[in-house]
């Protein structure tokens, strides 16, 4: 198809048609236009962004800032102040600040299509086959849309188990929870992973008395060992309570209250409960089955290492070909995969080193190996720590709890994993990562100066203490 210069085509012709407006489709689409290539977004809802923006990863961490604030004010004395916050905060209070962001974000998104010259068309897209989707928007005509090239960004959404109701005032999913009509004083999760997680943070920091239901024998597993332990003794410590290598057996709404009974016959009650056990691929009426484009059992896309599909001029990016389904992750997938589209020889892949940041409270993120793995690889390792009781900007800002942990080869002092726990621990694994992909050692850290006070300085207290280990084996 011949290229143009970023407009589309008035017959309804485009080099690329994405489905699905997300972080993954949204840097999809600007990548063709960066190429000169014509593109146009699908989106059934009225307003572009996924669910990324409107009921997941935006409104989430602006919801988790404002509980920080709360909490920070209600900690005043710490400071020597004296001060009180208003009880009883409503839901509305609390929400103000998300519809702020979420607005502003819209505009960003909005103005970064316009300028790219990327057309919205809004309603549902179905592939009718290798080279057309026809998009339903309900009230007018379908209209057809041929592509060279079509990529599917169509998210994820909640898995609902059939057997429970969520009726959206008892019982919530992780999308539905941000719709709360009042706080509970208690609120029941089922599901400790990531999300779960989160939410069982936000809301205990909320004085909320929250009970995590989850059928593993820890949270959190992939995390290394000595992290996961910090955090799950600071969830206690804030008033969760953890009901592990359990599940439950049946959910239901009885006297204004949610209870679930577990398989080890517990019987736990609680004012609202929030289901966050998985999530589904938002697959149906693509018309995949059509186009022999496999799913497996939760909707998700099956791709190669460059995003195809069983159909080559068909890719799918972002949370609906799974793991790791993280929005950072979701806008490189789609930038790759229109680069792949168009320059058949380019050969750019995703950097396999990628950063993982859990906003629970305090902050938990990663990057690299873990003890555990290398252990059972085999590998040999040492570690260096540093905890924020031992900086002075941990004591300034009342950070006693935090840690950050380097595992190192002890021949080569290359650095080969970074974990963190405690305040702004996704800001500073940055650090790391950039120092990981150039290959470096123990040794850049040491020789480095850190701005004093700051939190960066456990990168150089944690490799001073590797050092030491290696020489005096403690």
């Amino acid at each position: 198809m011949k290229e143009v210069s970023g407009e589309s085509v008035s017959n309804g012709s485009f080099d690329l048609v994405v489905i699905g407006s997300g972080p993954a489709g949204e840097k999809a689409a600007v990548e063709a236009a960066k190429l000169r290539r014509s593109a146009a977004i699908v989106e059934r809802k009225s307003v572009q962004g996924g669910v990324c923006l409107h009921t997941g990863t935006i409104p989430s961490k602006t919801l988790r800032e404002t509980v920080l604030y709360i909490a920070g004010l209600r900690q005043r004395s710490v400071y020597g102040l004296v001060g009180t916050v208003k009880q009883n905060l409503s839901i509305r209070e609390l929400m103000y600040r998300k519809g702020q962001v979420i607005r502003q974000e819209l505009d960003v998104i909005q103005q970064n299509m316009a300028r790219h010259r990327i057309e919205v068309v809004h309603g549902s897209g179905m592939i009718a086959d290798p080279h057309t989707v026809v998009v339903s928007s309900g009230s007018a005509d379908n209209r057809v849309l041929k592509a060279e090239t079509i990529v599917i960004s169509t998210g994820t959404r909640s898995y609902r188990p059939d057997h429970i109701d969520f009726d959206g005032k008892y019982i919530y999913d992780a999308e539905t929870i941000l719709d709360l009509d009042v706080l509970p004083r208690t609120l029941t999760i089922v599901g400790g992973g990531v999300i779960g997680c989160e939410y069982a943070s936000i809301f205990a920091h909320l004085g909320i008395r929250v009970t995590i239901v989850d059928s593993r024998s820890s949270l959190l597993s992939f995390l290394d060992e000595e992290i996961a332990d910090a955090l799950t003794y600071l969830m206690r410590k804030y008033g969760v309570t953890l009901v592990l290598s359990d599940k439950p057996k049946e959910i239901f709404v009885e006297d204004e209250q949610v209870i679930t009974a577990t398989e080890s016959g517990r019987k736990i009650v609680s004012e609202r409960l929030l289901y966050t056990a998985g999530r589904c691929g938002n697959t149906e009426n693509l018309g995949l089955e059509t186009l022999g484009i496999e799913t497996d059992d939760r909707g998700l896309i099956r791709v190669n290492e460059r995003y195809q599909t069983t159909v080559p001029n068909i890719y799918a990016v972002g949370d609906v070909i799974g793991f790791p389904s993280l929005a950072s992750v979701s806008m490189d997938q789609g930038r790759l995969a229109a680069i792949h589209a168009f320059n058949k020889s380019d050969i750019s892949c995703l950097n396999t080193l990628l950063p993982l940041g859990i906003y629970t409270i305090p902050e938990v993120s990663l990057i690299g190996e873990t003890e555990q793995s290398l252990a059972a690889a085999g590998h040999d390792y040492e570690i260096g720590v540093a905890r924020y009781f031992e900086l002075a900007r941990g004591q300034i800002i009342n950070d006693h709890d935090g840690l950050l942990k380097l595992i190192f080869d002890p021949r080569s002092k290359r650095i080969l994993g970074v974990h963190i726990i405690g305040d702004r621990a996704t800001e500073l694994i940055h650090i790391g990562q950039a120092i990981m992909t150039h290959g470096g050692t123990l040794d850049y850290f040491v020789d480095t100066v850190f701005n004093f006070p700051t939190l960066t300085e456990a990168y150089k207290v944690a490799a001073m203490d590797g050092l030491a280990r290696l020489e005096y084996g403690r």
